[in-house]
């Protein structure tokens, strides 16, 4: 089958490989439908970061069921999100459905093969199914929006709240779209790129140009000195940081959304002002993907395409051969983008008319 793999250093080559075996316990085999790119995926081409290499990139994906075993509940035809995560069921995390906190867990496109290729073995488990109707490329959405859910579930919204998310990319445009359905009656949301902000405004979302100033007092400015309940970082730089702590108001909470790029001193006054404030700081990774049917995951399928959007914030969808010619571009940025997808299966590649 072909795939996009990995190397070594901005060596990504569409090629072919050998067939994927069987994956956990009820493995189901799937077509995989549309594989996003994320900052990781980014940071693994140009930066070194991969675990290993060969490595077939690609964690946020959606699939066609193939072959399902015998009581899975799944059928040929099935369209789903999957779940990247494999975790221990013996780890005392697991035990209480805490996957992603839990230690010595196996992960697609990172510690081993992942979706940027034509078909996978899944376990049974991982599958949570969309309706026929939902488009492949935004079933691929399901991953990256579990994760903002998941940090904007952490968040006690106060009554009347306004929230400031830093960083209108594609995770912090969705953590601003979960804060406005959780019950923020304003979010603010901040970037330097006017093409990002232009999208936000277009989904009904109060913008800060953090090129015209600094964006904590751009946000107190816009809250009449007070300052946001809820203050998000999502963009990974040290500083945004530091403004989203500064833009705070008193008692409010910040989320640290965003993996931080480089490391991060924070003055005594900051840190005594954190504390005068008494601001609560939350650190936040993957998403709860337990129990099933009621869990983070079955509620970004259950608002997708309704009150959750993906589909402005998708830049690009292109065929999954041309990855080789598009990580270099990323990742020197020669190229505007927002969410870049691959079109993997010929039903998604028809949704989206690619070539």
């Amino acid at each position: 089958m072909k795939a996009a793999i990995l190397n070594g250093l901005n060596d990504l080559q569409y090629t072919e490989i050998e067939e994927p075996e069987p994956v956990g316990n009820n493995p189901v085999l799937i077509r995989v439908g549309a594989v996003g790119v994320c900052g990781s995926d980014v940071l693994r081409f140009g930066r070194g970061k991969a675990y290993h290499y060969p490595l077939v990139l690609g964690h946020e994906f959606s699939g066609i069921v193939e072959h399902a075993p015998e009581g899975s509940g799944l059928k040929p035809g099935d369209r789903a999100a999957v779940f990247p995560l494999l975790h221990k069921p013996e780890d005392a995390m697991s035990e209480i459905g805490e996957y992603a906190l839990g230690s010595g867990y196996d992960y697609f496109g990172s510690r081993r093969h992942g979706a940027m290729s034509e078909r996978m073995w899944v376990p049974a488990k991982s599958i949570f199914r969309v309706p026929d109707n939902t488009p492949l490329a935004h079933a691929a959405m399901v991953e990256p929006a579990g994760v903002a859910l998941h940090a904007m579930l952490k968040v006690d919204i106060p009554t009347h709240a306004t929230a400031l998310v830093i960083g209108a990319g594609p995770i912090g445009a969705l953590a601003a779209q979960w804060l406005r359905i959780l019950g923020c009656s304003r979010v603010l949301i901040a970037d330097i790129d006017d093409h990002k902000l232009e999208i936000m405004a277009g989904l009904g979302f109060e913008t800060l140009d953090a090129k015209t100033g600094d964006t904590a007092e751009l946000a107190k400015a816009a809250t009449d000195g007070w300052g946001p309940q809820v203050s998000v970082e999502a963009t990974g730089n040290p500083t945004a940081l530091v403004q989203a702590i500064a833009a705070a108001s008193v008692q409010g909470q910040v989320v640290l959304l965003g993996d931080l790029s480089g490391d991060l001193s924070l003055p005594k006054d900051a840190v005594s002002s954190l504390l005068r404030r008494e601001l609560r700081l939350y650190g936040t990774w993957n998403a709860k993907v337990a129990p099933k049917g009621h869990s983070e995951w079955d509620m970004v399928i259950s608002h997708l395409g309704k009150d959750l959007r993906v589909e402005e914030l998708i830049s690009h969808i292109r065929p999954l051969a041309e990855a080789p010619a598009i990580f270099p571009q990323l990742a020197d940025r020669s190229i505007w983008f927002n969410k870049v997808l691959f079109a993997v299966a010929e039903e998604a590649r028809q949704e989206v008319k690619t070539p």
